[in-house]
């Protein structure tokens, strides 16, 4: 079974999109666990709008709520109450194509060596087409979004970091390859991403080249000197 794991804060405009995306998947062995991070809005009436078509799919949902603590604390919240043997942290702005789980989980079903699957996607209209697994490509920077399927067994005891506010997926993947675990790439493109008119919380690198005066993108440089400093890069 496959457990997705979706932190959620204010994105309730958006978030029925992401749940359409999970209900039409063709794989159906999954459980949805969702963890409202402080929302201000109304994602808990989105959620409950959804429990019937979820209860008709014979899918396990769970749902929790949280005072703001960050996505890397309401993951770990979410993963404390998971079962699935493969894990997929979904943000709530990303919509799956239909055959996503199937496809990644087929990935890793053909390699066995591999601890997560990830593949390229689109961030608005921009397709991020993304590279086979390397580790220098990896320690040179970001390139593996949030949303690969991932080996419960290969998942650090660790769980996410939460002291880290940005970059928490480089972040990691690079605790996975100091522990020995690497990915494998899919080549297709397997879910999109709702930037929401802004700067998304995952930045494109794209970014640092078009938008190098904003603050946002100065405390996106700042995070990635900490996270060098902390895997010695």
């Amino acid at each position: 079974m496959i457990s997705i794991i979706i932190p959620v804060y204010n994105r309730a405009k958006i978030f029925g999109k992401t749940l359409e995306a999970i209900l039409k998947q063709t794989y159906k062995d999954y459980e949805i666990i969702i963890v409202n991070d402080g929302s201000k809005d109304n994602v808990e009436a989105v959620v409950e709008s959804f429990v019937p078509k979820i209860k008709e799919a014979n899918i396990s949902l769970q749902y929790f709520k949280q005072p703001n603590q960050g996505a890397p604390a309401a993951r770990n919240n979410g993963f404390r109450h998971s079962s699935g043997n493969y894990l997929l942290f979904c943000d709530a702005d990303a919509e799956l194509h239909p055959e996503m789980l199937e496809t990644l989980l087929q990935a890793l079903s053909d390699h066995p060596e591999a601890s997560y699957a990830y593949s390229s996607f689109l961030w608005g209209k921009k397709l991020f087409k993304l590279e086979p697994f390397s580790e220098n490509r990896l320690k040179s920077g970001p390139f593996i979004h949030t949303s690969a399927l991932i080996r419960r067994t290969d998942f650090p005891s660790s769980g996410w970091d939460e002291s880290i506010k940005k970059f928490q997926d480089w972040n990691l993947w690079l605790t996975m390859l100091e522990q020995g675990h690497q990915g494998i790439f899919v080549d297709q493109v397997l879910y999109k991403i709702d930037p929401g008119g802004t700067i998304s919380n995952w930045l494109p690198s794209f970014a640092y080249k078009i938008f190098p005066f904003l603050p946002a993108v100065k405390k996106y440089k700042k995070a990635m000197e900490i996270i060098k400093q902390k895997h010695n890069l």
